[in-house]
Formats: structure tokens, C-alpha cells, sequence
């Protein structure tokens, strides 16, 4: 009998973290494995990836609902009949209601493309363009029914460089994202790391190793950055 976590992920679209999910549960040291994938999207490339997988994935379309909740809490009777012990959210892009947050509390967890609480919502690689952040990244959280306010898991930070743009900051970002969530999904099914209250409680051999909960810039890449500000200096400098 396994002893692994069941996990099932919500998602809206190509699900990329869910592959990166998928393919840490490969392992068979890994603590966790997906057993169901749901979309509120019917043509959610993260669907047929989850199929092609053969794992059991479903939609549950907003059209037909008469209001947010009716919505929610038929996804969470889907969810249900995974039998899922935690519930990956990978860019579903839908604010969840009170209720369904309420159910699984302390077994929801999101993954966020901002070093939280800073950028909560969307847009969060141009609004940090924008306010001129030198480290930008990522974050693991629980769900609580506040959006992207849940008590922090994990975070992973990447450099900002001055030549970003949106996109090219972004794919950073995600680079970080695809080896931060397995991590942190990683801890919380050990029970390393778990909701009390309004805080994360962090235990056992993973939950006390700072390199567990939080990656950094390489000293290389925070180099590379210091020199190109220098000769951008350099550049407007008399």
C-alpha cells in the first residue's frame, strides 16, 4: 500500500507546474503523487497532458452556475472523488469563495509569480518592473480566503535585470516556480510543513533547512547584474 500523498491540481491552462509536479513524483523517494487534475477550462492543455499521463483529469466549467459558489462547490465535490490528502492550485485562474477555501483549509496550497506579500494579484512581473525591484520570484503559500495572503511555505528569488522585459523576467520566474513547487509540496507532505492558525509551522528535517523553504540568486547571477548596471552607468556617466 503507498504510502504517498494523494494531490490533485487545479489548473486553467498549460499547466506547466503541474508537469513539474509530475515529474518529481516520478521519484520514488518523493512523498506525493497526482491522482486527478480539474479545469474550470475545457480546452486546458494541462488536461490533456494529465490524460496523456493517465491520470484522471475533469472540467468543471463556470457556464451553466448561477453564481461563484454554486461553481466552487461543485469543484469541490469533484475534487472530492479524488480522495486528494492536498490540493496543488497551478494557475487556476479563478478567486475561490469562502466556502471551498474553508473545506480544504490547511490542505490548499497555491503557488504565486511574486516574492509575496509584495505584487499579490495579477501582472506581478510588470508591476515589478515597473516599481524598479532589483530581486523579484516566487512564493508557495496555503490558501486562505484572503487571494495570494495565505501563510508562506516556500520562496524562490531570481535577479531582475536591466534588460528584462515582462516576458523575459517572467520565464525567470518560472524557471524558479518549476523547482520551487515540487519543494514545497515536498514539505507539506512529509508534514514538515503545515497550517496552525494564521502561520506556517515548520518541523522535521526539511521544515528546519532554510535551503528547503527559500533559494537564492547564485552570487554568478547577482554579478552579472552588478556589472551590467555598471556599464549602463558608464554609459550616461561624464
Amino acid at each position: 500500500m503507498s504510502t504517498k500523498k494523494r494531490v490533485a491540481v487545479l489548473l486553467s491552462g498549460r499547466g506547466s507546474n503541474m508537469e513539474a509536479l509530475l515529474a518529481a513524483a516520478s521519484s520514488p523517494e518523493y512523498p506525493a503523487e497526482i491522482v486527478g487534475v480539474l479545469s474550470n477550462n475545457a480546452s486546458a492543455r494541462g488536461l490533456a497532458t494529465a490524460r496523456a499521463r493517465g491520470i484522471e483529469a475533469v472540467c468543471v466549467p463556470q457556464k451553466g452556475f448561477k453564481s461563484r459558489a454554486e461553481h466552487d462547490a461543485a469543484v469541490s465535490e469533484a475534487l472530492s472523488e479524488f480522495s486528494p490528502d492536498i490540493v496543488c492550485l497551478a494557475g487556476y485562474m479563478r478567486v475561490l469563495t469562502a466556502d471551498i477555501v474553508t473545506a480544504w483549509a490547511g490542505r490548499m496550497i497555491n503557488i504565486h509569480p511574486s516574492l509575496l506579500p509584495a505584487f499579490p494579484g495579477l501582472d506581478t512581473h510588470r508591476r515589478a518592473l515597473e516599481m524598479g525591484v532589483l530581486i523579484h520570484g516566487c512564493s508557495v503559500h496555503f490558501v486562505t480566503e484572503k487571494t495570494d495572503d495565505g501563510p508562506i511555505i516556500a520562496q524562490a528569488a531570481v535577479p531582475v535585470l536591466p534588460e528584462d522585459d515582462a516576458e523575459t523576467l517572467g520565464q525567470r520566474v518560472l524557471t524558479a516556480e518549476h523547482r520551487l513547487y515540487p519543494m514545497a509540496l515536498s514539505l507539506v507532505a512529509r508534514g514538515e510543513a503545515r497550517l496552525e492558525g494564521d502561520r506556517t509551522v515548520f518541523a522535521g528535517a526539511g521544515g528546519s533547512d532554510p535551503d528547503q523553504r527559500l533559494f537564492s540568486p547564485s552570487p554568478e547571477e547577482m554579478f552579472r547584474r552588478q556589472e551590467t548596471d555598471l556599464e549602463h552607468l558608464a554609459r550616461f556617466t561624464p
